[in-house]
């Protein structure tokens, strides 16, 4: 099992500055899913910023989320352990 996300932060150009609970840090662009279904909400730079941790991975207020493993193995690591 890949490491959950232990904190979030919304950034610029809709990405996500995520800790990784084995003390990773990595970058997820999301601007890839801003075409798709309920992730069209998250143009909305301030509902974007909304970004939360819920459950060990990213969440917005609607319910949208993206799968801890995803965000952990296509994140650009930024800080490795």
């Amino acid at each position: 099992m890949n490491p959950r996300v232990k904190t979030v932060v919304a950034t610029e150009g809709y990405k996500l500055e995520i800790t990784f609970s084995n003390g990773e840090v990595g970058v997820y662009d999301c601007a890839p899913l801003l075409d798709f279904g309920v992730f069209g909400e998250l143009r909305d730079i301030n509902y974007f910023q909304q970004a939360r941790v819920e459950s060990d991975t990213v969440a917005w207020p609607h319910e949208q989320d993206i799968c801890p493993d995803t965000l952990y193995e296509d994140s650009k690591k930024l800080i490795s352990k």
